[in-house]
């Protein structure tokens, strides 16, 4: 039979029940869009910019067992896609990327978008391929899909040349998705050595990532039969749900808060759970890491990379903590003994921060502490928050309580600003029933914010709090103390009710921590009519978060004692003759 090319990549993309796909029509890939307008099953969403298509893809794997999915024109879609493609990548995120291609049947050059796209997203994709005749279609959609699944899951680009996608071409019968097989199971001598090791430790801990975000029965029933502290990454915030009394926080070093660093500091023997050790979650590698480390991971690839092993497991985290559980002895465990006190601990030290965040004198501005409170209290405890990267992420995992797993998402690994606005809306689409809301400080807001036309367009209800305090709060604080004087992180006066008007969007201000309660209650009452919110939040930066203060303080604890002193004599030298603290180019 004859079929185009367009029709088997949505025969493919409705085999693999993709519900949403993300992207904008263009000259490669008009066929191919006129054909997921006639699909029952998936929906192809307009974006205003591909890098916002991509944040949402990324949102919907996140947060569902679905596969995000772009189809986008190649050339400047791709790059402008390669933010959010970059940003799965690196925190082990599945999609499916679709690209139109030139033609390949007419032997010209210099073609429109007439770029070697393979070549250009090698670095930032698992696989990537080109395929050259029709009945490669399908079986390539299903390999990257499988591809982007399995292991630690990441982007998989397929291109699509135009020509095929118009013209009918021979294929034969059309192949059913098979799921991929089972991951291998650990090996059952090194998971007795870990049991052994767990079972004599006197302070062991958890440290669990995004990894972890499907073993939270597990994880939960290790933590209370070892009586061991939990400290997360920031991706993995919401693995381990914040109100149970071994929660600790973040990362568990000097850049942690008081709860996990104390929890922590005896830590005899540790259990990384889909944690690679990374930057942030180390707090700049700050992070003392025991000799004992029973390290976690379905990528063989991050065992040893920053800290060594003693023994490596590799595998799907539910699987292989099913299986060190059974090797686990029942009964009464040395760390165990020491449970009560040490959970009556964590509760003291996390109220004692909430305290000293309440107390913090915010002036006519709005304390962290204070919304994040309300916030917590007021939203359902199945609601999705969204992070962007910024200042405001670090208060959210100091003061935020998370309480489901996959219900908090943020850019981590790639970092990249401008993903909260896309996400959101993401979040919303493949979870309509749910609150969903942003955090999202001015500067990031600035990148993504008319993708709110979007959100507009397809009836969500997403609510965007936007962190407005006229800077980039993360970098200027990090300016002050070496520069004294910050140099483009002080933002132009930014109208926050006008982007509302201009998308569709209703617009609330939170002035002052009195306007705190009502107006989240006034924008969940919105939201929950179909419409996206602005919520202009005076926020008060004033205070740093002990994140923000730890990697400062371990950095620059590295630096030779010549570049310390001229540091600070910079700092003091500016200080004294009255050098300008803000210096715009």
């Amino acid at each position: 039979m004859k079929w185009t090319g367009a029709r088997l990549a949505r025969y493919a993309l409705e085999q693999l029940d993709i519900a949403y796909t993300f992207g904008i029509p263009g000259v490669h890939n008009t066929e191919l869009y006129d054909e997921l307008a006639s699909s029952a099953s998936l929906k192809p969403v307009l974006v205003t910019h591909e890098g916002c298509g991509s944040f949402m893809a990324d949102a919907v794997s996140r947060t569902s067992d679905g596969v995000g999915t772009l189809v986008i024109v190649p050339a400047a879609g791709t790059t402008h896609a390669a933010s959010g493609i970059a940003e799965a990548f690196l925190d082990g995120i599945p999609m499916l990327v679709v690209s139109g291609g030139i033609r390949t049947d007419t032997g010209m050059s210099y073609q429109l978008h007439d770029i070697d796209q393979l070549q250009l997203v090698q670095a930032f994709t698992k696989a990537s391929y080109r395929v050259s005749t029709h009945s490669e279609i399908v079986p390539t959609l299903f390999r990257a899909y499988r591809e982007a699944i399995s292991q630690e899951p990441g982007p998989v680009f397929v291109e699509i040349p135009v020509n095929l996608q118009l013209f009918p071409g021979e294929v034969g019968e059309l192949p059913k998705y098979q799921k991929p097989a089972a991951e291998p199971a650990p090996d059952p001598e090194q998971l007795k050595l870990a049991a052994a090791l767990l079972a004599s430790a006197q302070h062991p801990g958890l440290f669990l990532g995004w990894g972890a975000r499907d073993a939270v029965t597990q994880t939960t029933t290790l933590a209370q039969r070892l009586g061991a502290p939990v400290a997360t990454t920031l991706q993995g915030l919401s693995v381990f749900p914040a109100d149970h009394p071994l929660h600790t926080g973040m990362s568990f070093g000097p850049a942690a808060v008081p709860a996990a660093s104390n929890a922590f500091k005896d830590c005899d023997c540790l259990v990384a759970v889909g944690a690679r050790f990374g930057e942030i979650a180390t707090g700049s590698y700050g992070v003392t890491v025991p000799e004992n480390l029973i390290h976690i991971d379905i990528n063989p690839h991050v065992f040893n990379a920053n800290y060594p092993a003693k023994i490596a497991l590799q595998g799907d985290a539910a699987a292989v903590l099913d299986g060190l559980l059974e090797q686990l002895p029942a009964g009464d465990l040395p760390a165990f003994r020491g449970a009560a006190a040490l959970s009556a601990a964590i509760a003291r030290d996390k109220q004692r921060y909430q305290d000293e965040w309440l107390r913090h004198d915010s002036g006519t501005r709005v304390n962290p502490a204070v919304f994040f409170r309300s916030l917590r209290a007021q939203l359902e405890d199945d609601a999705y928050v969204v992070a962007d990267d910024g200042n405001h992420t670090f208060l959210v995992a100091e003061l935020f309580a998370n309480l489901r797993s996959k219900h908090f998402i943020s850019p981590t690994d790639f970092n990249c600003m401008g993903y909260c606005v896309p996400a959101g809306i993401g979040v919303k689409l493949a979870h309509p029933q749910a609150q969903v809301v942003g955090i999202v400080g001015d500067g990031a807001f600035l990148m993504t914010c008319m993708e709110i036309l979007t959100a507009f367009e397809l009836g969500l209800g997403v609510i965007y709090f936007v962190f407005h305090d006229g800077e980039l709060s993360q970098i200027s604080q990090a300016q002050s103390l070496p520069y004294n004087r910050k140099t483009c992180s002080v933002l132009g006066k930014l109208q926050v009710r006008g982007i509302a008007e201009a998308t569709g969007a209703v617009y609330l201000e939170m002035a002052n921590d009195m306007a705190v309660d009502t107006t989240i209650a006034s924008a969940l009452s919105e939201a929950a009519n179909d419409r996206p919110v602005i919520v202009d939040v005076q926020i008060d930066y004033s205070k740093q978060t002990r994140f923000t203060k730890g990697i400062v303080g371990t950095n620059l604890s590295r630096f030779p004692l010549g570049m310390k002193m001229r540091m600070v004599g910079r700092a003091l030298t500016r200080k004294v003759v009255g050098a300008p603290e803000r210096v715009d180019l």
